[in-house]
């Protein structure tokens, strides 16, 4: 079994369980008031579980195919724990802005693996940024989906007007791109060289 799928299943079994005890949602789930009182796995814990079964289908389709992608790239070089490391830390590095900004909110709480798969799915654009990619079943250049994703996360981030940390998705993508330039810093080059050539 793939560590991809490994991760996935441990994820939806975590939701799952989470949905019929909410008990054990409150106990996992990032909440700035728990974190200050030391209470600091919320900080990884909340990558965990998800708000409904649409937010869990959507981060774990998207993290089962571009993970199994960056799984054969990665786990030869880093190898098993490090792959796994790369991933966990994605979930606690993209909440940290985060928890910084909304340190002294009560009413504030979030959940959910997205800065984690923003890091894989961007880890991946930044090896092949002219790869197609299935949105809403439209296939878009890797590099055009980076770009709106980017720029709609910052917007929506400014605006705050639903429920989604956008902050832990530009956070989680800066994490994937950083993590893959301290281990091969030639891909910088070698990015801007593929943008130059869409068709090479």
């Amino acid at each position: 079994m793939s560590l991809t799928v490994l991760i996935i299943l441990i994820t939806v079994g975590v939701s799952l369980a989470a949905w019929q005890r909410p008990h054990l949602l409150d106990a996992l789930i990032y909440w700035p008031p728990a974190v200050a009182r030391g209470e600091w796995w919320r900080l990884l814990s909340h990558g965990f579980i998800h708000a409904d079964g649409a937010h869990l289908l959507f981060n774990m389709v998207t993290f089962y195919f571009f993970g199994r992608v960056m799984e054969r790239v990665l786990v030869p070089h880093i190898g098993v724990a490090g792959f796994v490391l790369f991933y966990l830390a994605g979930i606690v590095l993209a909440m940290l802005p985060t928890h910084w900004r909304h340190r002294r909110d009560a009413g504030y709480r979030s959940l959910g693996a997205s800065g984690a798969v923003s890091a894989v799915l961007f880890a991946y654009i930044l090896l092949q940024p002219w790869s197609m990619l299935l949105v809403f079943i439209v296939p878009v250049p890797a590099i055009v989906f980076a770009v709106a994703y980017l720029g709609y996360s910052v917007w929506a981030d400014r605006r705050a007007a639903d429920n989604v940390n956008h902050g832990a998705h530009l956070a989680g993508a800066a994490w994937g791109v950083g993590f893959m330039l301290l281990l091969e810093p030639a891909l910088l080059p070698r990015f801007f060289s593929e943008l130059l050539s869409p068709m090479g």
